[in-house]
């Protein structure tokens, strides 16, 4: 199972496992199941659900969706830093994801929210980061605040209204601060070349 995990990462390809009753182990680069959950490849082997493990302050290395992002920000006046770190918060760049919520995509849109922002296709790259990147500047101007704005994307602008301010739920508060160090990491991804 590890080389096939070494053969797709190196292909480019995602890979996806469960273990059935029995306790077989089967493994996929294309799901057709929902039990089928996302793996990483890491130095120890393959790591369920979430991003590869990553050393204290670094942030996930990406770069195939930097275009789609810098248009996105552009079109509704965001620092691409901020939309590749939710991207990378969100869905670790996995066009495919769908959490156990039925959050889609790379920007992990809620279907409802999705077809609020005209978002056809959630799991179009285009499509998902535009409506995405749209929501985004929704919460930035309704709040007015980076963290504000980022835990609404997260918990919904409702609970942050409640509350004043980021919410105290444990997820939120790991998910904004992990935001915020993506998105001072990857400055230097749109620097001016």
């Amino acid at each position: 199972a590890f080389s096939l995990g070494a053969a797709l990462s190196h292909a480019g390809q995602p890979l996806y496992r469960y273990t059935d009753a029995q306790g077989t182990v089967h493994f996929t680069n294309v799901p057709n199941d929902r039990k089928f959950h996302r793996v990483f490849l890491t130095e120890r082997g393959l790591e369920r659900d979430g991003a590869p493990r990553q050393r204290s302050g670094a942030v996930p290395e990406h770069h195939g969706y930097d275009r789609l992002i810098r248009r996105a920000a552009r079109a509704y006046a965001l620092d691409p830093a901020l939309v590749k770190a939710v991207i990378a918060a969100e869905s670790n760049f996995d066009p495919r994801a769908t959490s156990h919520k039925g959050a889609q995509g790379l920007m992990q849109l809620m279907p409802k929210t999705a077809r609020g922002l005209g978002v056809r296709n959630p799991y179009s790259p285009q499509d998902n980061v535009l409506g995405g990147a749209r929501y985004l500047r929704e919460m930035l101007d309704r709040f007015g605040d980076l963290s504000r704005a980022v835990a609404a994307y997260n918990a919904g602008p409702t609970a942050v209204d409640r509350y004043g301010g980021i919410p105290p739920y444990p997820e939120t508060r790991k998910y904004v601060s992990r935001v915020l160090r993506y998105h001072r990491g990857y400055h230097r991804d749109f620097a001016q070349r």
